[in-house]
């Protein structure tokens, strides 16, 4: 509900004085939301079994750990479930709570962050996913009067030149830190913000390692951008009437994709599918036969183990995009070993699970042939080596960033005359209260 009042407060300050707080108030208009009743009931759902198993292994922190869940349609970012919390906090019911955890929380994204380093490298040529790189000692600048902070891996070990596609799959925060000092921080700022992330970010090293706090939603749509190669912003107002019928605002088809070469999307995807695929990917455990979905995604853990994340998508703009965080609101550690992989992950894996098994979003998209089958050949041990000199190209700075791509920019006018029209998708209606179908309207009433 959150979303819906913010979002109506955006459409009434720029489009129209005939769209706003008061009019729906008023019981002048209606609001038809992308939610998905569905999916976001199988979203509450894997929510709450996600936090009663975590409690399973901490019972101390049974009623007070707390999590979010957010689903996004590939082709447009069209939010079609959304949990910012779970139904029931340190015995009181949230149902109705105020606070949204994935639009007003903001914090580390931990490993989470590292695609949007390694597709900054893909986009300026300075790497692909089968480019030696060094999995070394490394360390980072602190401050003048400080010594410098050496880098460490999860396993606290080191494997020397590894291919990219390996070192992503396994999230070793050594050769994240190595690629950003050669690309720079600004190659990656600038690729964050291509693909949706809105909070300045930090011009620290360790960004690379998701020290800069962002919202979960913006990290969702990042990844749902990497994941279908089309710029959009999260919405959640799909349409809005007159109580009479009219149509007076349709939200604008996505008319707009990133304007890459291809292949460094084709490389980020494929090295997300990597990170499942790999034996020793930190999301391995969605290789298996009890989840018969092609998911690419990452894991995020933060410093002392505060929040685990798991984000995650199918393929392409007919796939969507499951965004998982769970940690506490004091932002106390989980405790020990309570990695994104564990405490996140299954979260993701049953909101998937059920939403396609229910067949909500049709069927769920193949990987190109391609690309499956260069990790498989990865696996086999087919692909020949490469020369272990690396040879880094300066960052782009020849264009700015919206000439990367096509104008996304919706039409002035917020009549049905867009020049972009809406799909045919069934549309849950806003109300105060819940009607026969179970969809929630606002009136005067």
């Amino acid at each position: 509900m959150e979303n819906v009042l913010n979002e109506l407060k955006g459409l009434d300050a720029n489009f129209a004085s005939d769209i706003g707080i008061h009019q729906l108030l008023e019981g002048r208009i209606q609001i038809y939301s992308t939610i998905d009743d569905r999916i976001q009931r199988f979203a509450n759902a894997a929510l709450e079994t996600g936090l009663k198993l975590y409690e399973n292994r901490h019972p101390r922190n049974t009623g007070l750990i707390q999590g979010s869940v957010v689903v996004l349609r590939n082709s447009d970012s069209a939010i079609l479930a959304e949990a910012g919390g779970r139904r029931s906090y340190k015995g009181h019911n949230t149902t109705y709570s105020d606070y949204n955890r994935v639009t007003q929380s903001v914090r580390q994204p931990g490993s989470a962050m590292k695609p949007i380093v390694y597709l900054a490298a893909f986009r300026q040529g300075a790497l692909d996913l089968d480019t030696p790189v060094p999995d070394n000692p490394i360390s980072v600048a602190t401050s003048p009067d400080r010594p410098p902070k050496w880098i460490s891996n999860f396993d606290n070990q080191f494997k020397g030149i590894i291919p990219a596609r390996q070192a992503l799959a396994e999230s070793r925060n050594a050769v994240a830190i190595w690629i950003i000092q050669q690309i720079g921080i600004d190659s990656v700022l600038n690729t964050a913000r291509d693909v949706g992330i809105r909070t300045a970010l930090q011009r620290y090293q360790t960004t690379a390692l998701g020290a800069s706090e962002v919202t979960l939603l913006e990290l969702a749509n990042a990844y749902r951008m990497m994941a279908s190669g089309i710029y959009a912003e999260p919405y959640v107002i799909a349409r809005i009437e007159h109580n009479g019928g009219a149509v007076i605002y349709n939200h604008p088809l996505t008319c707009c994709s990133i304007s890459e070469s291809g292949l460094e999307l084709s490389m980020i995807q494929e090295g997300l599918r990597g990170v499942v695929r790999i034996p020793s990917g930190t999301a391995h455990a969605l290789d298996a036969r009890t989840f018969p979905i092609p998911v690419m995604g990452k894991t995020g853990t933060t410093n002392n183990y505060r929040d685990a994340l798991f984000l995650g998508s199918t393929y392409g703009p007919d796939g969507i995009t499951v965004a998982v965080r769970i940690g506490f609101d004091d932002n106390r550690s989980l405790g020990g070993m309570e990695t994104g992989g564990r405490a996140a992950l299954p979260i993701f894996k049953e909101v998937m699970l059920n939403t396609y098994q229910a067949n909500l979003v049709g069927p769920a998209p193949s990987f190109p042939a391609d690309m499956e089958e260069n990790i498989q050949t990865y696996l086999s041990g087919g692909l020949a080596a490469k020369d272990a000199r690396l040879f880094f190209k300066l960052p782009n700075t020849g264009e700015a960033a919206e000439d990367r791509k096509r104008s996304c920019r919706a039409s002035d006018t917020i009549l049905p005359t867009n020049v972009c029209e809406l799909p045919l998708i069934p549309l849950p209606v806003v109300y105060q209260r819940r009607d026969e179908r179970g969809r929630i309207v606002f009136t005067n009433e």
